[in-house]
């Protein structure tokens, strides 16, 4: 679970211009710490955008902040002056500007360097001369355009070439060495595909993929989730077929796999610790058959408020939702629980691809900080479980201190739990676990998100 702090329902521009809404969007991003779907979804929501300027509108935001490290590389060779002396405004029209001149070959260079003048002169006139110049300084001198060598500097050449920050990069190529690291740092900048899991409690796999194939969605079964579909395009999720009706949840499939882990299993009482947004909620509900007692528990209520929403969409009546504070040890009484997932509030390294300005937000001196707390919130929830119970300790991070370390502490600390290995619990996903058996799957591997799960028994 990617750490997300509360913060206002944004308003959106009411601009029609596809690039002046996106510009309006990354400098809030940049001012205000916003999350990037959020606002993407406000703004196109207001309904001041239509037709095809929707889709540039939301491939402007989400393509400059997953190409923002290569853009400003480039312009950084491109302009007299460091980044930092320029206007925010004047930034971010260059970063999308340069953005449609590398990255979007069905608009012409003529209206891109067109356009990102003409947004200068309405929203920062007196720098309208500097983008004309800088973009058209880049199309002459493209091809001269220098990145660092990979033998010589290779963080800094995967950061230049890949858009990722350079201590990220440092740390990938540590735990993966230099092919596998430029590879992760491509996919982590590349467009996910959106995955859904099917409702088996209001439908099956098969339904599904025939109704969106009577609307002409292209849909691929997922490899490694039974209940898994992989959308082709961009859709609407509202607007695809079985959404009201509650036959299908939005969910990645290294996720999806992540919850399946724990085993649940009808009549168990289990506790979602970290439930929010819910998606492992109802995984853990279709598991169960809806039978039993699952409580989903968050720090956040207007976070349970939307797990509430969808779980009555998706018909789930086994859950029950609680403000919990894990952090306090007293949560539960010791020994309530069959079952236990830990989605830990974690970095999310792994679905920057999803989430792209959590890059540009975080350090590395923030792994460490959230490895603490995973220590404690693990810590605190092993002793909610009866014995012969089984937590799920899970992360959408891709970093070993938040992962593997959070783990061998623990284990160490407490010699009342051991490690089970997931390849002979779940043969038929050995590919997706390592040698001691714990989940680890990679976007550049596996093509879903960088998950971690480690699943511990109470003895």
């Amino acid at each position: 679970m990617i750490i997300r702090r509360a913060a206002p329902v944004p308003q959106g521009s009411n601009s029609s211009n596809p690039r002046q809404a996106a510009c309006e969007t990354l400098l809030r991003i940049r001012k205000e710490g916003g999350f990037a779907d959020r606002l993407i979804d406000s703004e196109l929501s207001n309904g001041s955008l239509s037709g095809p300027d929707r889709g540039l509108y939301a491939e402007l935001v989400f393509g400059v902040l997953r190409r923002q490290g290569t853009l400003d590389h480039i312009l950084q060779q491109l302009l007299d002056k460091p980044m930092i002396a320029l206007d925010p405004q004047a930034l971010i029209i260059l970063r999308i500007g340069l953005y449609q001149l590398t990255c979007l070959d069905r608009i012409p260079e003529s209206a891109a360097v067109n356009e990102s003048v003409n947004l200068a002169k309405l929203i920062t006139p007196g720098t309208s001369g500097l983008i004309n110049a800088v973009l058209r300084n880049y199309l002459r001198r493209r091809d001269t355009i220098s990145f660092p060598d990979m033998k010589i500097a290779p963080a800094a050449a995967i950061a230049a070439r890949c858009s990722q920050p350079e201590w990220l990069a440092e740390q990938w190529l540590d735990q993966l060495g230099g092919i596998e690291a430029e590879q992760l740092a491509e996919a982590s900048s590349q467009q996910p595909s959106l995955t859904l899991r099917v409702n088996t409690l209001r439908s099956s796999r098969d339904y599904v993929w025939q109704e969106f194939e009577k609307q002409s969605i292209s849909t691929t079964a997922c490899r490694f989730s039974s209940a898994g579909i992989i959308v082709t395009g961009r859709h609407s999720i509202t607007t695809l077929p079985g959404f009201e009706s509650g036959l299908f949840a939005v969910q990645d499939e290294a996720s999806q796999v992540a919850g399946m882990l724990l085993g649940a299993e009808a009549g168990q009482r289990i506790w979602d610790a970290c439930a929010a947004p819910g998606g492992k909620s109802g995984c853990l509900a279709q598991q169960m058959d809806d039978r039993g007692e699952l409580i989903a528990t968050d720090i956040s209520r207007s976070k349970l408020t939307r797990v509430q929403e969808t779980m009555r969409r998706l018909g789930i009546s086994c859950l029950s939702t609680a403000v919990a504070d894990l952090h306090q040890p007293d949560t539960f009484p010791a020994g309530s629980f069959d079952r236990i997932l830990l989605d830990a509030p974690c970095s999310g390294l792994g679905v920057i691809r999803r989430n792209p300005e959590a890059k540009w937000r975080l350090f590395s001196g923030d792994i460490t900080r959230l490895a603490a707390v995973q220590k404690t919130l693990l810590k605190n929830a092993a002793q909610k479980l009866k014995p012969g119970g089984v937590l799920l300790y899970s992360t959408c991070s891709t970093s070993e201190a938040e992962n593997e370390e959070v783990i061998e502490e623990f284990l160490s600390q407490n010699s009342g739990f051991v490690l089970e290995n997931l390849n002979e619990l779940f043969p038929q996903w050995s590919e997706l676990f390592t040698f001691y058996g714990m989940l680890r799957t990679w976007p550049h591997r596996h093509s879903m998100d960088g998950f971690f799960a480690a699943r511990i028994k109470r003895l």
